[in-house]
């Protein structure tokens, strides 16, 4: 019997024995349905991370030379935090010896950040995410001014208390009013704002409009860092394929003026996008592997209750497979033709799984904050694996069909 046969005579079976067939295809549709709502959740929040989350906290292209490398179990194999707390601070004279050995195409910005209270008349104090930069921070982070302007470069160098303020801020200690040249007190010392950052939103629920951007020479510089150090340099390239050349121009730069002899690890961090994130995409890959194994058990499920259903039906067509025996019909010829069977029942429940699975993950984003994005791979995935759940299931079955005595069959009545 040819294959295309075989898949016919399968989707007979299905129009003739509804209840059965639909009892057939629950399993693999239920364990498919929840795989797919499951990668697509992770793709989703992975993509958020890596497009939403990167583009806005630490800004495309770049890396960051600070303290202290990135923590995690994606970042930092075998941490040491003695050891790293013995580490010197960045210090001015680091980031004046990197800007000196990276290429000119490259911007890089010093950025010291933490958070602290900020007041103002009428408003009740509020912790504001105190940022202590360069001029060319705006332009990495790409934070659009919405009212007034960002400082300059001048007032860098002038160390004026100028302050750019997030949308958050602005709301909360000026509501309806144009927050542009009043003042805010932070951690006591006045500065005088001179833009608002049009609104960025939150990212897992931490709100990027916190913000209170002040000149890294401005009294902001000392709040933050009262022992004079720096937090990081972050160095931006036009293209991906520049940072690595620029992370090792830096590091070759930092280990000269650290004194540091070949064989002796670094005693500062470099850290790119990709190590940044090396936690969130270990975290991915355990999510799905978790993830998948509620739809494994149902795909067990599935193919269990796919076996018994198949032998069942070669018991009630034992006289078919007589006649087509006695007909010429071989054991290879019987075989194929129930594990076509099987297979395409199985493949059709992946295939309204996969449906079902994707108009859940839609749901799912719908009504709560996590994100979905359907992966391909994913959907190739959910129809080979119903393919081959349905082989598996109806390999006994198809075999104990191969080997009845077509006498013995064609007796059944």
């Amino acid at each position: 019997m040819k294959t295309r046969d075989a898949i016919g005579l399968a989707l007979s079976q299905l129009r003739v024995q509804k209840l059965k067939s639909a009892f057939t295809l629950l399993g693999v549709t239920i364990g498919v349905m929840f795989l797919i709502a499951v990668v697509s959740i992770v793709e989703g929040m992975g993509r958020y991370v890596e497009e939403d989350f990167a583009g806005r906290l630490i800004g495309a292209n770049t890396f960051t030379l600070r303290r202290y490398d990135n923590i995690g179990p994606g970042g930092n194999r075998g941490f040491d935090s003695r050891s790293v707390l013995r580490r010197p601070l960045i210090r001015m004279t680091d980031v004046v010896a990197v800007r000196a050995v990276l290429p000119s195409t490259m911007t890089s910005a010093v950025s010291s950040e933490n958070f602290t209270y900020a007041t103002a008349p009428g408003a009740r104090p509020r912790q504001v995410q105190a940022v202590a930069t360069d001029a060319e921070y705006f332009a990495i982070k790409k934070l659009k001014i919405d009212q007034g302007r960002a400082f300059t470069d001048q007032e860098v160098r002038a160390g004026s208390a100028v302050l750019v303020i997030g949308v958050e801020v602005a709301e909360h200690f000026f509501p309806g009013l144009n927050a542009e040249g009043r003042q805010l007190r932070v951690a006591g010392i006045p500065f005088t704002i001179i833009g608002v950052v049009e609104k960025q939103g939150s990212v897992f629920g931490f709100s990027l409009d916190r913000l209170a951007v002040a000149p890294r020479t401005s009294p902001m510089g000392r709040i933050i860092r009262p022992r004079g150090d720096l937090g990081s340099l972050i160095v931006q390239a036009k293209t991906q394929p520049e940072i690595t050349d620029g992370v090792e121009l830096a590091r070759g730069a930092m280990r000269s003026i650290r004194g540091l002899r070949a064989g002796e690890p670094d005693d500062f961090g470099l850290v790119t996008q990709d190590g940044a994130f090396g936690f969130i995409n270990e975290l991915k890959g355990r999510l799905v592997l978790f993830g998948t194994a509620l739809p494994a058990i149902s795909l067990v499920v599935g193919a269990m209750v796919i076996m018994n259903i198949m032998l069942v039906a070669v018991a009630e067509r034992t006289r078919e497979i007589g006649i087509r025996k006695a007909l010429g019909a071989k054991r290879s010829d019987i075989m194929s033709q129930f594990l076509v069977e099987a297979a395409t029942l199985s493949t059709l429940g992946a295939a309204i799984g996969i449906g079902l699975g994707i108009a859940l993950a839609e749901i799912i984003a719908a009504l709560t904050p996590l994100p979905a994005a359907v992966a391909p791979w994913s959907i190739a995935a959910a129809l080979v694996t119903g393919a081959g759940v349905g082989i598996a299931a109806g390999l006994y079955p198809a075999s104990r069909a191969s080997k009845l005595d077509p006498i013995t069959a064609l007796r059944q009545e």
